[in-house]
């Protein structure tokens, strides 16, 4: 990004090699070379155009002469598509996702060290079989677990359940932990599911909004529930009306860390959300809104999504 004063703001300008040209020391790490997908803010982004590039990623994980990858993008939805990238490129090599929190025409502009942390994990050999990692500020966090916990901050993105896998400093990277497994999927699928939607529950709310969705029959919905998963019992009311028309919904929570459980049997409780069979997920609203289009994407079965969401691999 850099300002535009005709638009009055910043725009997706550079590519590439114009990338690289400002990161000369990230260049002296290895030899680079720059795949311009597209000048896409990230915010614009669809699932698929994620598959896309995810393609490309895969494509180039499976040359001999590549030792990893470093996706560059927008960090408005990063940590959505690192964890989608997670879930569908099965390569032992790095990959690596990393941006900028200032545009380049910024005094402070933190891109090229970015980049040059994401190179040097790239070629770590202590991130092989650790999937795809988000690198910014330093810290080193896996994709499923990476949020953007600032909307400027430099260091706006943190671990959200977990502690880092570890840091860069001063050029080296140190790897503190291992990841404590890894979703899945078979195979980057052929086509998007792009009709799944997300609603966060909050005070006074009932299930009006969920009824609204009903008339362009979705295929998935995630709902961010209260605390460990509660809500109005209308809401659930609702989401059961849709269930029955054949959508498949997920609860979640909306707090910024945790679980769902099904503690609580009053109406819209926790214990009730269960009872309707909906998939209670172990990750945040966004997170499960990727693994479940992506999920119905692969044409997962409603067993497969379940383990995919609730906490494991399918495939």
């Amino acid at each position: 990004m850099q300002p535009d004063p005709v638009a009055g703001g910043n725009r997706p300008t550079l590519d590439g090699a114009q990338i690289l040209a400002r990161a000369p020391e990230a260049a002296r790490l290895a030899h680079l070379e720059a795949i311009d997908w597209g000048l896409v803010p990230a915010s614009h982004l669809r699932f698929g155009q994620i598959l896309d590039i995810a393609r490309v990623i895969h494509a180039q994980l499976d040359r001999a002469d590549i030792g990893g990858v470093v996706v560059v993008q927008g960090t408005d939805v990063l940590e959505e598509t690192a964890f989608a990238f997670d879930l569908l490129v099965r390569s032992s090599k790095p990959v690596v996702v990393t941006g900028a929190m200032r545009d380049a025409a910024s005094a402070d502009y933190d891109g090229p060290r970015n980049l040059a942390d994401a190179v040097a994990c790239a070629l770590s050999a202590d991130l092989h079989g650790e999937g795809v990692v988000v690198v910014l500020a330093g810290v080193v966090i896996a994709g499923d677990q990476a949020v953007k916990a600032h909307s400027t901050a430099l260091d706006a993105f943190r671990s959200r359940d977990s502690p880092a896998l570890g840091e860069v400093r001063d050029g080296g990277v140190r790897i503190a932990r291992r990841r404590d497994g890894r979703r899945g999927l078979p195979a980057i699928p052929a086509t998007a599911v792009e009709d799944v939607h997300l609603v966060t529950v909050v005070t006074g709310m009932d299930g009006a909004m969920i009824r609204g969705l009903a008339a362009s029959e979705p295929r998935g919905l995630v709902v961010a529930a209260t605390g460990s998963g509660n809500t109005h019992s209308d809401v659930l009311a609702a989401a059961r009306e849709l269930m029955a028309a054949g959508t498949t919904v997920c609860l979640t929570t909306r707090c910024s860390g945790g679980t769902v459980a099904p503690v609580y049997a009053f109406p819209g409780g926790g214990a009730t959300w269960k009872q309707a069979g909906v998939i209670l997920s172990s990750l945040d609203g966004p997170k499960t809104r990727v693994a479940l289009a992506l999920g119905l994407a692969a044409g997962l079965d409603a067993p497969e999504l379940a383990e995919l969401i609730s906490s494991g691999t399918a495939g």
